[in-house]
Order: C-alpha cells, then sequence, then structure tokens
C-alpha cells in the first residue's frame, strides 16, 4: 500500500505573472511535512495540471522530490483523455527516483467504453515502472469506472489502488466486496472521509488538508486506531469549511483559503479564475469560528 492515512491532492501556488511561485510551494510543502500528512500528490486535480505544460511538470515533480522525497510518499497525476500521451508520460515520471506511485484520471471528454477504459488503464500500466492508483472522478470527466471494471483492473500487477471521488457509497462499498483485500480505496470527497473508512477505506486524497493537514491526519488516524466515535465528531466540525471549498470548482477555492491563510497568493490559469465574493465570504467565517483565522 503506498500509504495509509492523508495524502494531500497540493495546490500549485502562482505568482501574478501566472509562473509557478516556488517560495510558496516549498511553504505549503514544509506546512504539509510539519503537520504530519502521510502523501503529497503532485500534479493531480487541486495542482491545476491540466494547465500546466510538460516541463512545468516535470519541474514541480522535481522540485518536490529536493524538499520532501523520503520523507513522504509522492504520488505524482500523470493521466489524460490521450492513452499514447498519458502512457509515455507516465513511464517518463515513474524513472524518476522518489516518485513513488502514479495517479491516473479516466479519459475525460472521449467517453470511453468498457473495452476502451481497460485498455487505457492496461496501456499506461504496461508502461510504467511504478504503483498506480485509478483516480474515478465522473463527474468532472463525464467516465465511470463501473466496479466490476475495477476488480478487473485490479488484477494487473501495479494498479493497486483507486481515488473514489465518485461521491457514492453503494459504489465504493461494491468495489470493496469484489476486489482484494490488499487493493486501497482511497476516498476522493473530503465529505466522505470517515464514512468511506466506515467500509474498508485506506485513507484520503484531500483538498482539505491543504489548509488542515493536522486537523485532517487526526480525523482520519482516529478512524483507523480504534477511535471512531471522535473521527465522526470532526467529520461533522469541519463540513462546513469543506462545503466552503468546494462552493466553486476546485481548486478555485482552496487557493483562495491559502492565501487567507498565509500561504501563497490565489492567482489562477484561466480557465479558471479567482474565488468570487461569496466564496471568500464562505471561508472566513469558516476560518474565524474554527479558530485558524
Amino acid at each position: 500500500m503506498i500509504f495509509k492515512g492523508v495524502a494531500t491532492a497540493l495546490a500549485t501556488p502562482l505568482k501574478e505573472d501566472l509562473t509557478i511561485d516556488y517560495e510558496a510551494y516549498e511553504k505549503l510543502l514544509a506546512y504539509q511535512v510539519e503537520n504530519k500528512v502521510d502523501g503529497l500528490v503532485v500534479c493531480g486535480t487541486t495542482a491545476e495540471a491540466a494547465a500546466m505544460d510538460k516541463k512545468e511538470k516535470l519541474d514541480l515533480i522535481n522540485f518536490t522530490i529536493e524538499k520532501v522525497g523520503g520523507r513522504l510518499p509522492i504520488i505524482v497525476g500523470t493521466g489524460s483523455n490521450n492513452t499514447k500521451e498519458a502512457a509515455e508520460f507516465s513511464k517518463e515520471v515513474s524513472e524518476i527516483d522518489g516518485v513513488d506511485a502514479l495517479l491516473v484520471v479516466t479519459p475525460y471528454y472521449n467517453k470511453a467504453n468498457r473495452e476502451g477504459l481497460y485498455r487505457h488503464f492496461a496501456s499506461i500500466a504496461e508502461k510504467s515502472t511504478k504503483p498506480i492508483i485509478l483516480y474515478n472522478v465522473p463527474s468532472r470527466t463525464g467516465v465511470n469506472i463501473d466496479p466490476e471494471l475495477v476488480a478487473e483492473l485490479s488484477k494487473i500487477e501495479n494498479i493497486v489502488g483507486i481515488k473514489d471521488a465518485t461521491g457514492d457509497l453503494h459504489y465504493t462499498i461494491k468495489v470493496k466486496s469484489l476486489v482484494d483485500e490488499d487493493f486501497a480505496i482511497y476516498s476522493g470527497n473530503d465529505d466522505l472521509m470517515v464514512p468511506l473508512l466506515s467500509v474498508g477505506g485506506s485513507g484520503v486524497i484531500s483538498v482539505l488538508s491543504n489548509i488542515l493537514p493536522k486537523e485532517t491526519s487526526e480525523m482520519v488516524h482516529d478512524y483507523l486506531e480504534g477511535c471512531e466515535k471522535e473521527a465522526g465528531i470532526s467529520q461533522v466540525k469541519y463540513i462546513n469549511l469543506i462545503e466552503a471549498l468546494f462552493n466553486e470548482v476546485n481548486p478555485v477555492p482552496v487557493k483562495e483559503a491559502l492565501r487567507l491563510i498565509g500561504i501563497s497568493d490565489n492567482y489562477m490559469r484561466l480557465p479558471l479564475s479567482p474565488a468570487s465574493s461569496e466564496t471568500t465570504g464562505l471561508l472566513e467565517d469558516e476560518l474565524k469560528k474554527l479558530g485558524v483565522l
């Protein structure tokens, strides 16, 4: 298993000229390490990877390894809707010393059928020398990996888990019933962390932990260590902040939240734009209630 607990889906701070702000990014990395998360996801959805070129992605990956490599597992998003491109990039990234696993999203827009999906992931797995975590997020991609297909893909040696961002616990339970015990299921929804753990999940790939790494980690580890009631109380405690972090499409609100807590600015690359005043107000209110501001 790549990690058990919380891996932060890292945002990518940008400067006003929209280049990567490595000073702020280093601050974000240090904040995660100091607060004992269990892994880091680089170049995922929250990172605005879709608006980065290949060189920027590789530079960001190598910078992350330089600063925190060996202390936390580093998982890199390498998926796209172009199978050949995703397979080649996955091969290149998996050969980087310090990368521990790949996160591969379902191919968006093309709306592949079941056979196409299987062959897409199998082609990427064949090229990669690192473990792969599938990423199923149908609300963003328009494509769902059905539970039976997850089970088929789990038989491929280096496909070792799934980030389940369906928001559907029935789906999670069905997947769990079909895969081997050592196949990891990670929540991709911060509002369902504890419920997903209750049906056999291994942890979460979290947006919330950009802002509250210590609290998110404590919640998940409370559950994993047998303190289920305390974990449930925390899930309820943070629900309003979680809702504020998804008041607009991710990563718009989390970048505003990072600005509010003094980690980075909230510059974004088009087609995304900074958070609305409504979102800012919601985030300020919840962060004040929690004593973060």
